[in-house]
Formats: C-alpha cells, sequence, structure tokens
C-alpha cells in the first residue's frame, strides 16, 4: 500500500513475549497441512487421478493434472488481494485460518464420491482444495514475523517445514494401512479404487486434528485498524484491491524484495514441478508400485525433515542468500541425475529403482530448505508493519510460480517426461542467476531502518 492511501496499519505496538509453546502451535499447522500436499498432491492421489479417474485411452494425461493445479492456484491469485486486506486490517487471521482449514479438509474428503472417469469433479474439488490449502499457507506464514526475530526466523521457519514432513511421515503411514489392495489383481481392482477415496476422508480428518494445537496455542497479535473491527467481505476486497493497485509504488519502495520474488517465482516453479509430478514420474515411468511409492516417500519425509532443519543452522552461519543459492545447485544436480538415471545404473552396475531411491532421498533433503530459507528471506526484508502484506506477495508469487511450472504437463504429454526434466533444470538455472543478482544485504538495511523508525514514532 502507498503512502498516500487513505488508510493504513496501526504503528507498531508492544505484544506480550512469544512462549515456546506458541512457536510449537505455529509449527504444528505446517504438521497438519502437510498431510495435504503430500498425500494429495504429492504421492498418492496424483497418480490416482492420472491412472484411474482419467480413462486410460486419454493422451492428455498430464496436461489435465496440470488444468487441476492451475485453476486452483488462479482461483488462489484471485483472492489473494482479499487475504492480504484481511491479515493487514482486520486483526482476526486465526479466524480465516480456520475457515481455510475447513475448507481444504472437507472438499478433500469429499473426492471419496469421485470414481473413474468422473474428471471434472474430480478437477473441481481439487481446485477449492488446493485453493483453500494455499491460502491457508498466507495466513499461517503471515505469524512468523509474529513469533519471531530477525536473528532466529531461519529457524523457526526450518522447524515449522520440518515439523511439516513428519505431518506428512504420519499421513502416509496412515495411507499405507489404508491402501492395501493390490491393483494388479483383477478381483482388487475396485477395492483399491475404494481404499483410495476413503484415503482422502481420513487425510480431510487429519488435517482438521492435526491444526487444533495452532487454534488452542497461538495468539492473535496482530490488531485491526480502526474502523476496520467489523469490516465485511465485500469491504475487505475492495481494500484489498486498491493495495493491489498501490503495489506498483510498494515495488519501487522496496525493490529487493520484489528481486527476491521475481527469482523466487522461476526456481520455484521447478520445485512446484517436482512436487506436483514426482508421484505421477515413478509410477508412470519407473512403474513402481503405491506401496513401493510410499515407502519411498516414508523416507523422504525424514531426509527432507533433516534438511530443514539442517539448512536452518546453516543459514545462521551462511546467510539467507548463500543458503537460497546452495539449495538450487543441490537441485540442478538432482534432476540432473534423474535425467541420466539409466546412464549412473548401468555405470553402478545397480537396478534402476534403487538408483532412483538414492538420490531422491538425498535430493530430497533440499525441499525444505529451499522452501524454508525462501520464507525467512521474506521475513527479513519485511519491514515490521508491512510483513502480513509481504507476505500475501510471496504466497502471490508461489501461485505464479505454480502456473510457470505447470507448462511441464504439456511439454511432457509431447515430449516425454524425461525430457521434460530439462525444462525444470532451466528454472533452477535461471533463477539461480537471478538470485545472484538480488542485493540482500541492502534490502535488509533498508527494512531495519523503516522498522527502526516505526518503533521511534509515538504510538497513538
Amino acid at each position: 500500500m502507498s503512502e498516500n492511501s487513505a488508510v493504513a496499519p496501526q504503528p507498531h505496538q508492544k505484544n506480550p513475549p512469544v512462549k515456546k509453546r506458541e512457536i510449537f502451535g505455529w509449527a504444528m499447522y505446517d504438521f497438519a497441512n502437510s498431510s495435504y500436499t503430500t498425500v494429495v498432491i504429492s504421492v498418492v492421489y496424483s497418480g490416482f487421478f492420472v491412472d484411474y479417474i482419467i480413462p486410460a485411452e486419454s493422451t492428455t494425461r498430464d496436461t489435465y493434472w496440470s488444468i487441476a493445479i492451475i485453476a486452483a492456484t488462479v482461483l488462489a491469485i484471485i483472492l489473494s488481494p482479499f487475504v492480504g486486506a484481511i491479515c493487514d486490517y482486520t486483526g482476526r487471521k486465526k479466524r480465516y485460518l480456520a475457515y481455510t482449514t475447513v475448507v481444504c479438509a472437507v472438499s478433500t474428503a469429499a473426492l471419496v464420491m469421485v470414481g473413474p472417469g468422473n474428471i471434472w469433479l474430480a478437477i473441481l474439488l481439487l481446485t477449492i482444495s488446493n485453493a483453500a490449502f494455499m491460502l491457508g499457507e498466507s495466513f499461517c506464514g503471515s505469524f512468523l514475523t509474529d513469533l519471531a526475530t530477525r536473528e532466529n526466523m531461519g529457524l523457526i521457519s526450518g522447524l515449522g517445514w520440518a515439523f511439516g514432513y513428519f505431518g506428512g511421515l504420519i499421513s502416509l503411514i496412515l495411507v499405507m494401512a489404508t491402501v492395501t489392495a493390490k491393483p494388479e489383481l483383477a478381483q482388487q481392482a475396485a477395492d483399491y479404487v475404494a481404499q483410495n477415496q476413503m484415503a482422502m476422508v481420513y487425510i480431510g480428518m487429519f488435517f482438521l486434528l492435526s491444526s487444533i494445537p495452532t487454534f488452542l496455542l497461538v495468539r492473535e497479535r496482530s490488531k485491526p485498524v480502526p474502523g476496520f473491527e467489523e469490516a465485511g467481505m465485500v469491504e475487505l476486497m475492495r481494500v484489498g484491491m486498491k493495495e493491489l493497485v498501490d503495489s506498483y509504488q510498494l515495488a519501487r519502495t522496496y525493490d529487493v524484495l520484489f528481486k527476491f520474488f521475481l527469482a523466487f517465482m522461476v526456481y520455484m516453479a521447478g520445485l512446484e514441478v517436482i512436487i506436483k509430478f514426482v508421484g505421477i514420474y515413478a509410477r508412470s515411468e519407473l512403474s513402481l508400485t503405491q506401496g513401493d511409492l510410499t515407502k519411498l516417500f516414508l523416507i523422504l519425509q525424514v531426509s527432507a525433515a533433516t534438511g530443514a532443519l539442517g539448512f536452518g543452522f546453516l543459514e545462521s552461519k551462511l546467510g539467507a542468500k548463500r543458503t537460497v543459492l546452495a539449495t538450487i545447485v543441490w537441485w540442478i544436480m538432482g534432476v540432473l541425475a534423474i535425467f541420466f538415471l539409466q546412464d549412473i545404473a548401468t555405470l553402478l552396475g545397480a537396478q534402476v529403482t534403487h538408483v532412483f531411491f538414492g538420490i531422491a532421498i538425498v535430493a530430497g533433503s533440499g525441499i525444505g530448505s529451499i522452501q524454508s530459507s525462501s520464507r525467512a528471506v521474506v521475513g527479513l526484508l519485511s519491514p515490521e508493519d508491512r510483513t502480513a502484506q509481504m507476505f500475501g506477495f510471496w504466497g502471490m508469487f508461489s501461485r505464479f510460480a505454480i502456473i510457470l511450472g505447470m507448462t511441464f504437463g504439456p511439454v511432457a504429454d509431447m515430449a516425454g517426461r524425461r525430457y521434460g526434466l530439462l525444462l525444470v533444470v532451466g528454472f533452477f538455472v535461471i533463477g539461480g542467476l537471478l538470485m545472484l543478482r538480488v542485493p540482500l544485504d541492502r534490502g535488509m538495511r533498508e527494512a531495519e531502518e523503516a522498522s527502526r523508525k516505526l518503533r521511534e514514532e509515538p504510538v497513538s
């Protein structure tokens, strides 16, 4: 929002000290919502959608999955100004976080109604649930600057991602206990479909129940702007749209942050392809069974959690920029290793699937680190009175990254999934080059100076 706007967030006010249980409660939301992205988007439902919901004769399987992801992303982008206004003006972030949680959980559970051939019903429910998930991420991220200092932001952000991977781990164990039928056996095919449908009900319930500590333990520290204590949705959307229009001036004022957002959008496009298509790739290209794939991700969750914590500590030594660049290089090597998977397996005299497991586990430790360190950068570059709005922009550029990354679907349908991996490498390379040009130290100094001036202003 520009300096000349009619209404601005309140000046900085002193809040009660943050307690450890609040940090635990905040991290538990990552634990809860990771069940959705792990099971529905990455591991289980993505492959089930491509193999069982879409008719076998279709030649655009990956494109259908891209459509589902893009539709959810566009919806989230349209609602993003509303989310930013809620965070900045109402002082009721927890309430709206609860709304998105319930919508995501219920629409996920509703996937129980989707059977083979119901492509557009599946896409509709995936659109609603995934959009709610993404908006909830923005609400959750906006609490980070309430709970962390500039010194420990990277560590606390990493803690959240680590909790998230353990949430994904436990939800995958739940799925393993639910989906026991072997689809390759004709007499068990119907049971396999029914079990996958019921797994979505359990994941919706898991999300709801696991998020309860967040709402019980995290305090609502933001205060409503005078006159917006009881603002309705129409008024909030109007203010949100005004903030979006005024964001051009904001981009000029905080140009370092927006240079980072551009780099973030490109390299995150590469990661989004991996998250959204890894289950499909492993099942279709490497013929992994659902059981093998679930076991792989059980191990991968531990690897990713360890990576999130490890790179969180590393960030305190190297700094945020070097940590982001290190994880980008990590992923470039990992994707290239998968591209040359057959050659590496031949060289080592090992089975292709075993080599893939090894590469996935090593590369996967960089999933949490690149997300965690990126989230910490946003906090470091955000003045104290603009944190919610800046995390709203972070969410918006995350959505743009998804749309950019989903070009992988049509590319894979046309050129093959293996050659589509070169597109992923390109995203990481270009994003890394853009990141090199971000003057992070200057941006941190400017954000700290703006925050210092805010603290020196008299509280009205």
